[in-house]
């Protein structure tokens, strides 16, 4: 019991997140970047370009966050969950050794995103003990 509430708390806040940022990024990018100093300028290329990934996010999360209350999804859930965080996290840090830092916030969100990926995985590990194939 205490194994599969550790699940739903990993699906809770990681599917929260990645709804709460794909909708920003799907709705208001603008304003979402510009937290972090990011000025979009006005290209409508760009646009469709941070968009799209966002609507990625936000299915995304709707699916991990889905994984709380369907059970047969659980196990997806936490694949995705582990997958978008690290491939995430990863892809900053690759950023980082090639490009430089980036703002501070940024650099906050690629640990965040490992952290999270992490602890997915070894929910995910801790999930596939319990339940052999």
């Amino acid at each position: 019991m205490q194994n599969l509430k550790t699940q739903r708390g990993v699906l809770i806040g990681s599917g929260l997140i990645a709804i709460a940022v794909g909708s920003g990024l799907l709705f208001s990018p603008e304003a979402f970047h510009a937290l972090n100093g990011i000025d979009l300028g006005d290209s409508v290329s760009l646009m469709s370009e941070i968009r799209a990934p966002g609507a990625g996010l936000l299915a995304s999360g709707l699916l991990i966050f889905s994984g709380v209350f369907v059970s047969r999804l659980l196990f997806t859930a936490l694949v995705v969950a582990m997958l978008l965080y690290l491939s995430y996290g990863i892809s900053r840090f690759y950023s980082m050794a090639l490009d430089g830092l980036p703002a501070d916030g940024i650099i906050f969100v690629a640990f965040l995103e490992m952290a999270i990926g992490l602890a997915c995985a070894f929910t995910l590990q801790r999930h596939h003990r319990t339940h052999s194939y």
